[in-house]
């Protein structure tokens, strides 16, 4: 024990600067590329849940989100596609799997507010919107599509 409470032991100090140290030097070494391409790899997991892609993923299934999904998955794309190499054709292969996906449910729900590829109408002004509010879901969440941040 030390005679200082507010003073936390030296191995818990020093754990603590190793670590601190070990991030800063990660954050010396991470590229932008590399977080766009984890955009997109989330996006794309995110978006096989909302299109109940994913076994036991089937209740969460949302249009809307999963044309977002799209939409910003294919916007990232074009940013870093040329460093991709040929492990592009599987995040090219899984989005081509939502956008399928998406064109499925479209077509079982009626028409759709928007296809992926074109903007999404203007929404009215007013009161909030009358789809009720989600609680924003961790990256964590993501479902085991076919893509994967170790393939990149």
């Amino acid at each position: 024990m030390t005679d200082n409470p507010q003073q936390p032991p030296a191995n818990e100090a020093e754990m603590r600067a190793a670590y601190e140290a070990q991030l800063e030097q990660q954050l010396r070494q991470l590229r932008v590329e590399d977080v766009i391409v984890q955009t997109i790899v989330t996006l794309v997991n995110l978006g096989g849940r909302r299109a109940g892609l994913a076994p036991g993923t089937e209740d969460e299934r949302d249009p809307e989100q999963l044309r977002l999904a799209i939409e910003g998955a294919r916007a990232l794309l074009p940013l870093i596609e040329a460093e991709l190499g040929p492990d592009g054709k599987a995040i090219r292969d899984a989005l081509s799997q939502l956008q399928l996906a998406y064109a499925q449910l479209a077509a079982g729900a009626g028409a759709a507010p928007g296809t992926p590829g074109e903007p999404a109408p203007p929404r009215a002004a007013g009161p909030a919107s009358s789809r009720p509010a989600r609680a924003p879901r961790s990256p964590a969440d993501a479902c085991g599509c076919p893509v994967s941040s170790t393939a990149v």
